[in-house]
C-alpha cells in the first residue's frame, strides 16, 4: 500500500460543532436568536439530496459550495430567516472553517511518514484548501470532486483518484467513516 485517500467531513473534522459554533458566534454578534443545532443539522439533511440531484442528472454539474449555498438559501425561508447577500456568502463560509477531531493531526503525521495522504472529499477544491489551511491538515495531494466532475459514490471518483496517483486500486487504502463511502470504494 502506497496512499492512504481520507474521507473529510465527518472522517477527519468536526462539521457539526464547528457549524454550531460558528452559528453561536453570529447569533451573538447580531444580538439576535438563532436556531443554531436545529439549522445546523437541517443543513447537512440537505448536503445527500442535493448531491443525489446532480449525479442522477436531475441538476446540472454543481460544486459543494454552490449545493450549500442553495440549501442555505431555502432553509432561510424555512426558518424565516433574513439573510442578505453578505451573510448568505459568510455562512455558506462556515463550513470552509471546521475544526479536527482531537485525534486527526497526531494519526495523520504519524501516517504520513510511510504513506502519500490525499483527501478524497465532495467538496470542492477551493473549499479543501480553506478546510486544510484551517484545520492544519497535512495533505500531500487534494482529491476533489470539481476534479472529476462527479460526487461519491460514484465510481468515477474513486477510480480517477488512482489514476491521478498513478497507483493500481489495490496499493490504495480509503479511510472513511461513513460505510456507504467504504463499501463504494471496495466495489
Amino acid at each position: 500500500m502506497r496512499a492512504i485517500l481520507f474521507d473529510v467531513f465527518g472522517t477527519l473534522v468536526d462539521w457539526r460543532s464547528s457549524l454550531i459554533e460558528q452559528f453561536q458566534a453570529l447569533e451573538r454578534e447580531l444580538g439576535g436568536t438563532l436556531p443554531c443545532v436545529e439549522l445546523t443539522d437541517r443543513w447537512r439533511q440537505q448536503y445527500k439530496p442535493a448531491m443525489d440531484r446532480v449525479r442522477n442528472g436531475q441538476a446540472p454539474w454543481q460544486h459543494l459550495d454552490q449545493l450549500h449555498r442553495q440549501s442555505l438559501e431555502a432553509l432561510a425561508g424555512e426558518f424565516g430567516l433574513a439573510l442578505d447577500e453578505a451573510l448568505l456568502q459568510r455562512i455558506t463560509g462556515f463550513w470552509h472553517r471546521l475544526r479536527p477531531w482531537p485525534d486527526t493531526l497526531a494519526g495523520m503525521h504519524a501516517l504520513k511518514a510511510d504513506y502519500w495522504l490525499a483527501a478524497l472529499s465532495n467538496g470542492n477544491t477551493a473549499l479543501m484548501l480553506d478546510v486544510a489551511r484551517h484545520a492544519g491538515l497535512p495533505w500531500d495531494m487534494l482529491l476533489c470532486a470539481d476534479l472529476f466532475g462527479h460526487y461519491k459514490p460514484d465510481p468515477q471518483v474513486y477510480l480517477g483518484a488512482c489514476r491521478l496517483l498513478d497507483l493500481p486500486p489495490q496499493e490504495v487504502m480509503l479511510c472513511a467513516a461513513h460505510n456507504y463511502d467504504l463499501k463504494a470504494a471496495r466495489a
